[in-house]
């Protein structure tokens, strides 16, 4: 005998009832009011609507939905919102202005966030991890774009150039960001975003930073300050000397599992961290080996289209209508076979330093501790993860230099409070801002109509880590 389920039918009535997202903005609120970015702020804006709440509200928003400035305006501007932030309706222009306000105070605005938190928070370290990042921009009218060395993979848009100060492991902690032209290399960024943040530094903390922006001039500004400092090296020629003697059996081992081993190579006024990785070089060589084929088959390409005498395609060619050339192409493949063209390819793509890196650094740190230390600064790629694609600050649709810093400054504000919760809730601290996020939208407050136009408030959905949030709190209001 078959039998057949049925879904309970519950009554379905229309009524006035609202259910909004709270959680974000309860968030917000705890941190806005704990590192009192009222007065950071508030100074900015004496008349219309409060800066603050408008603040609050734009934070919100990036933490929740966050997909424009004008799709922001539309979310605070619905009633409930409004009564929570205790503003009025207003024109999305407002917003504009906002960001303007942002960006044109943006050194006093950040140096007050910077004070604030390290008078709140009393970090006992203050080893910091620095890095630089590109944000696509679109439109043209801003001064700040250029094109330039792309991060997101768009070489035909214009750019600016963001750097990041971060508390290191394992506060994690973002305390300063910088912007620049898009144009701006990492080693010429480094001063602004070190000064930024430097005064706030203890006396011997280590700054953490890439070969990028490894210079003369940058480790001394750092030792002029009493700080020491942990970076990359490009490999030379003289490493390769190095290279040449290294043997895996003479030298200490630092990583088993991975085949790592390493020397260190005492001068005068730094250490050398000098390493051999085997996984390294079986990645580097598996690339290169990739290369050797690719430009195997763009020859033999070539080849047949010089034979076959066929106009050469697009690819192949400079594509501008202003710039006219004639030229031709010959290749070697007429000379050689594949084993012998592959050859000659490997030799000039493969330089013996596959699997070798090099660190410097002016403290005297075990081999393994350098390279721990230096490993930790992924944790600032994370940063940069998750202020372009979870709080979503790229693609930047402003136009002028204040809204740009004014829209990076926000970022920075949202991430900062992510940062914040994970450093605050242990049970959190390995959650991705994306869940973070879910969860504080999810938890939400329905606003129930009931006879003579009285509501209910009603709290729903909560979970492990919107729980912390109200917890701490201690009431909602």
């Amino acid at each position: 005998m078959n039998l057949k389920t049925k879904i309970r039918a519950f009554p379905t009535i229309p009524n006035k009832n609202i259910c909004v997202p709270i959680g974000s903005m309860l968030a917000v609120q705890y941190f806005y009011e704990k590192l009192n970015f009222s007065d950071v702020f508030g100074k900015h804006k004496s008349r219309g609507l409060d800066l603050n709440s408008l603040l609050i509200g734009l934070v919100s928003y990036k933490l929740t939905e966050n997909f424009s400035i004008k799709e922001a305006g539309k979310w605070l501007n619905q009633k409930e919102i409004l009564e929570i932030l205790n503003l009025e309706s207003f024109h999305e222009k407002v917003l504009y202005r906002t960001l303007e306000i942002l960006g044109r105070n943006k050194e006093e605005i950040l140096s007050d966030i910077l004070g604030n938190l390290f008078s709140v928070y009393d970090f006992e370290e203050t080893d910091i991890n620095l890095d630089w990042t590109s944000i696509t921009l679109y439109g043209t009218k801003s001064k700040l774009g250029k094109f330039g060395y792309s991060r997101d993979h768009r070489p035909d848009k214009l750019q600016i150039t963001v750097g990041v100060s971060e508390l290191k492991k394992p506060i994690n902690i973002p305390i300063g960001v910088t912007v620049n032209k898009g144009n701006v290399l990492d080693l010429q960024h480094f001063p602004e975003t070190y000064n930024q943040v430097k005064s706030k530094l203890k006396k011997g903390s280590l700054i953490v930073f890439d070969k990028g922006a490894n210079t003369v001039e940058n480790i001394k500004l750092i030792q002029e300050d009493k700080m020491t400092y942990l970076t990359s090296m490009k490999l030379n020629s003289s490493d390769d000397k190095i290279i040449e003697k290294f043997d895996v059996t003479k030298v200490e081992q630092i990583d088993s599992e991975k085949g790592i081993y390493g020397i260190k190579i005492v001068k005068p006024n730094s250490i050398k961290y000098f390493y051999f990785s085997e996984s390294l070089q079986e990645k580097q060589l598996e690339a290169k080996a990739r290369t050797v084929l690719k430009k195997l088959q763009e020859a033999k390409e070539i080849q047949e289209i010089i034979v076959k005498n066929k106009k050469l395609p697009k690819k192949f060619r400079i594509n501008n209508e202003l710039i006219e050339i004639d030229y031709s192409f010959k290749t070697k493949l007429e000379e050689l076979s594949d084993d012998e063209a592959i050859e000659l390819l490997k030799s000039s793509i493969i330089n013996g330093r596959e699997g070798f890196f090099c660190l410097k650094s002016d403290k005297n740190l075990t081999l393994e501790k350098a390279l721990e230390i230096y490993r930790e600064k992924d944790s600032i790629e994370k940063i940069f993860n998750s202020l372009k694609n979870e709080i979503q600050i790229k693609p930047l649709r402003v136009w002028s230099e204040n809204s740009i810093h004014g829209a990076i400054i926000l970022g920075f504000i949202a991430q900062l409070f992510i940062s914040l919760m994970r450093y605050e809730f242990e049970e959190i601290k390995h959650k991705s801002t994306k869940f973070i996020k879910k969860s504080l939208k999810n938890l939400t407050l329905t606003i129930k109509f009931v006879k003579n136009g009285l509501r209910n408030y009603i709290f729903a959905n909560f979970d492990k880590i919107n729980s912390l949030i109200v917890t701490k709190m201690g009431t909602i209001p």
